[in-house]
């Protein structure tokens, strides 16, 4: 079922460039749709240890699934899930998803700030992902939505890029530099680029518009939602390539395949590794 409101000119712009990346993500090493067919692609470590125990027999919801996968990887730990995506491809990829792995999920298709709408009930949990935030314009009014999704005493998990991270770009001395701002401004940053975060060819699409919004812009917004803070988290790992000089943590996997590899968190070298947060993690619960 569609949901469809009226988006302002970068919202649109921005589904216009995902309704596109939708068959090129599935067919990415980096979202190894196979492996994750096979059950061999978990969540992040951070996730799992953070918000696994909490999910099994709870409702769950995933704003801005994308595709689906993270949306029923919680599903394989117990939870009953709905994802919410504004992108139709990607709703009806994860819809192929859930049928060809059998992990049952429901998806629909609204913009996040239509969700209440959409949707018509509150969850025990919400969840939003890796990289979701930073499309969207307005901070508070997502605090709010997810507010407005939550039953009383529910809880938000998310686990997202560190509004640090985008601000960051590499010199070719490999210097960490700010070149992009912080704080979350009206005017959106503006990519022109001709490839997605993954592997795969080159866009068709290629501009779209992402906003940054400060850490204390999150906290704050959430507990002006009504929603009590239980923890957040800073990290030094990060769970894909975001600079040039990252380097990958841990062993290398079975089957791994250079900087598109699935389930491995990179992180800058020695001696900047303590420099910068790369994500944090957040816990907010509905009073």
């Amino acid at each position: 079922m569609s949901h469809e409101r009226s988006l302002d000119p970068h919202s649109e712009a921005n589904r216009a460039w995902w309704d596109g990346v939708v068959p090129i993500h599935e067919a990415s090493r980096g979202y190894d749709r196979d492996g994750f067919l096979r059950g061999e692609k978990p969540l992040c470590p951070v996730e799992l240890a953070e918000f696994g125990p909490r999910v099994n027999g709870q409702r769950l919801l995933h704003l801005q699934c994308h595709f689906g996968m993270d949306t029923l990887s919680w599903a394989r730990l117990g939870a009953v899930v709905t994802g919410l995506d504004f992108s139709e491809p990607a709703i009806e990829a994860a819809r192929r998803l859930s049928a060809e792995s059998g992990v049952p999920g429901r998806f629909v298709q609204a913009n996040v700030y239509d969700a209440p709408a959409a949707l018509g009930e509150t969850f025990d949990l919400v969840y939003t992902g890796i990289g979701a935030l930073n499309w969207l314009p307005d901070i508070a009014r997502w605090a709010k939505v997810v507010a407005a999704c939550l039953r009383p005493g529910g809880s938000l998990y998310l686990y997202e890029g560190h509004p640090m991270l985008y601000t960051l770009e590499q010199r070719t001395d490999d210097q960490l530099r700010v070149t992009l701002p912080y704080f979350e401004l009206r005017e959106p940053n503006v990519n022109d680029g001709d490839t997605t975060y993954v592997d795969g060819p080159k866009l068709e699409w290629r501009r779209n518009y992402e906003w940054n919004h400060g850490l204390g812009e999150v906290v704050t917004a959430l507990v002006s939602a009504q929603l009590r803070i239980e923890f957040v988290h800073e990290h030094r790992a990060v769970p894909w390539a975001a600079l040039p000089t990252m380097e990958p943590v841990g062993p290398a996997l079975p089957g791994a395949d250079g900087r598109y590899q699935a389930n491995r968190m990179w992180q800058l070298p020695e001696p900047q590794r303590d420099l910068v947060p790369l994500m944090y993690s957040l816990l907010a619960t509905k009073s």
